[in-house]
């Protein structure tokens, strides 16, 4: 049955018919590449800017978490859990209408980071990192996989995020095991370690080479510190610079009640967007950002008491931050020109959504854009993508949210995809024009 669905998956992608231009009108629309599409009449349940429209690639996947795009269009979705033992999905558009007509699920463990990377399949587990070589235009890759990284396994903020230069580098998020380095851990009260011996093997974007086989965390240089956890990275290649978003810390009024008020815990600390240089260090576990101050501030777990900076004058500060606990789950640059020219350049970020902002309603379960001009923020965020809990009431917990954004990819004609890890939901966004 594998062989038959995967010979029906490459004859598809090598019929040039299957991916012409549709003759006959329909109800859809055209995309900005002149393909018609079957835009859902909601725009499958978002709230996007005039001019723009969505068509739900596929639905029910699974745990979609990162996603990709390669140059033929095909998604390659990661999952959060196996689905019939299988921990990779791909989505093949046969006839142009934005819709997948082939899901064909492969691999084997479930994870985070994808990528498709010169002529290979990249995704990493909670704790390795794989390549699979394409062969012959095929849709899923035949070829054995080979471990490139095997990582140290951990049991909280364990996600490997992945981002690759085109120089031979693979870089991985190594999250931290750990809130803000207390031993025991999230406990009130109890101070942090200092230093904080979790940042030897944590805490941090580790580089590797992208093609050496059987790597182990000694074979790769720390190229960054003091980031808690970054589960979205990229590299932009329009500067050759690597990004991240970091989550912020927890449970400041909970574990620092005569510090900090239940509202300030719920808005505080910032998530922050890096860019990331070799060598830098952002401060976690000892610092937090407060993006109202726009000021690197003492954890309390430190000495911290909301006013003190001590060491964290010295961290590197975001070059953009945002309200606490929105998650942010992926970044990824704008390159492409189907959008109109104030997106060009810019990131686009999408926000998983809090658990912890309560007794206040949680916050996040969005997309944001943000302009950029000479690799730096050039303006404020603007959400692009919304109504993912799609009821409009607020958010009380994560269960509420019928859809949580997980996963962004731009494709090879300028769409944007957004994927869900509670429905497994993909969409393709494209800019019509249409008002």
């Amino acid at each position: 049955m594998y062989s038959l669905v995967l010979m029906l998956v490459l004859a598809a992608c090598n019929n040039p018919a299957a991916h012409e231009v549709a003759t006959e009108a329909d109800t859809s629309g055209t995309s900005s590449s002149g393909t018609s599409l079957s835009f859902d009449p909601e725009n499958g349940s978002l709230e996007l800017p005039e001019g723009f429209k969505a068509v739900v690639v596929a639905d029910k996947l699974g745990r979609v978490r990162h996603i990709d795009v390669d140059e033929k269009g095909r998604v390659y979705a990661r999952l959060g859990s196996d689905v019939g033992g299988k921990g990779l999905v791909v989505l093949v558009d046969d006839n142009g209408d934005g819709e997948a007509d082939q899901k064909e699920y492969f691999g084997s463990g479930s994870g985070t980071g994808i990528r498709v990377y010169q002529g290979y399949l990249y995704y990493a587990t909670d704790d390795q990192v794989f390549r699979q070589l394409f062969q012959n235009g095929e849709a899923i890759p035949s070829a054995e996989p080979e471990l490139i990284v095997s990582l140290p396994k951990q049991y909280q903020h364990e996600a490997k995020s992945i981002a690759l230069d085109g120089k031979g580098n693979l870089y991985v998020n190594i999250g931290a095991p750990s809130n803000s380095c207390q031993d025991p851990d999230r406990q009130p009260g109890v101070p942090g370690q200092d230093p904080c011996p979790l940042l030897e093997r944590s805490g941090g974007i580790w580089r590797f080479s992208a093609t050496q086989a059987n790597q182990k965390l000694e074979d790769g240089t720390r190229y960054a510190t003091g980031i808690r956890n970054a589960v979205g990275i990229t590299w932009n290649t329009a500067n050759s610079t690597l990004y991240a978003m970091q989550h912020g810390r927890d449970q400041l009024h909970s574990h620092w009640p005569d510090l900090y008020t239940e509202q300030e815990s719920a808005e505080f600390p910032a998530e922050e967007m890096f860019e990331v240089q070799e060598g830098d260090d952002f401060g976690w576990p000892y610092c937090y950002y407060d993006h109202k101050r726009k000021l690197k501030l003492l954890n309390p777990e430190y000495g911290g008491d909301k006013e003190k900076t001590g060491r964290c004058a010295e961290k590197e500060d975001p070059i953009m931050a945002f309200p606490g606990h929105w998650a942010p789950n992926a970044i990824t640059f704008y390159n492409a020109e189907a959008f109109p020219d104030e997106y060009r350049g810019g990131a686009f970020v999408a926000f998983h959504g809090s658990w912890n902002r309560a007794p206040l309603p949680q916050q996040g379960y969005k997309v944001v854009f943000v302009p950029f001009a000479n690799g730096k923020p050039s303006g404020a965020y603007e959400e692009f993508a919304t109504g993912f809990p799609n009821d409009g009431g607020p958010v009380e917990s994560p269960g509420d949210a019928e859809y949580r954004p997980c996963g962004l990819a731009v494709g090879p004609d300028g769409s944007l995809y957004i994927s869900d890890s509670v429905r497994g939901r993909v969409w393709r966004v494209v800019y019509t024009g249409d008002k």
